[in-house]
């Protein structure tokens, strides 16, 4: 993070590369007097504080630097202490890694098994979901085919019924018809000789 007096230098060099050059100058510039003013006397005032600052931070330099060796050696000493440990230690963690290998393949083993035996019992209840549903589809087509030709018997022998009723009526009309016009004919050549060819002719 920068100072105070840092950024008021940025600020003075910005203001200095945003004032205009005089006429026919390419090197002097017009400023404003106020402005510069005000930004060099707080540079003036920042100024003490941060070389305070700084001559403190050199004055306990050598405390920081030792502080900081101490903590370094402290964390070389735990280190040290740490690694001994580890090393007194290798014996029994090769053991535990051994004892952990073989927890973990016989885990893996009892998975793969339970898990083959999930598959086998999977695979039988499918085959029997699938036989029972091909039952039910069996059982319904029967029934279906049963019903259509059921259905199809009986409208047959409604249709040949009605197909009997039909052939009587028009059996009935034809038997009807014929038998009156040739009376009705006959009557009229009977009283009207003159007109039975026109009577032929209806």
């Amino acid at each position: 993070m920068s100072s105070r007096i840092e950024q008021l230098i940025d600020e003075i060099e910005d203001y200095v590369d945003g004032c205009k050059y005089q006429p026919l100058s390419k090197t002097n510039i017009i400023v404003n007097k106020e402005e510069i003013d005000e930004l060099l006397r707080e540079l003036r005032m920042k100024t003490p504080d941060e070389i305070k600052r700084y001559q403190k931070i050199i004055v306990n330099k050598e405390a920081i630097l030792n502080d900081a060796r101490s903590k370094a050696e402290a964390l070389i000493n735990e280190a040290t202490v740490h690694t001994n440990e580890l090393i007194n230690e290798h014996e029994i963690m090769q053991q535990a890694y051994a004892q952990a290998n073989e927890v973990v393949t016989l885990a893996t083993h009892q998975a793969q098994e339970i898990l083959d035996n999930a598959t086998t019992e999977a695979n039988g209840m499918r085959a029997a979901a699938m036989q029972y549903l091909d039952d039910m589809l069996a059982n319904l087509e029967n029934l279906m085919t049963t019903t259509l030709n059921a259905t199809t018997a009986h409208y047959e022998s409604f249709f040949n019924t009605i197909n009997g009723y039909n052939e009587v009526v028009k059996a009935n009309r034809a038997e009807l018809m014929p038998q009156s016009v040739e009376k009705l004919l006959k009557e009229v050549a009977e009283d009207h000789p003159e007109e039975s060819l026109n009577l032929d002719m209806i």
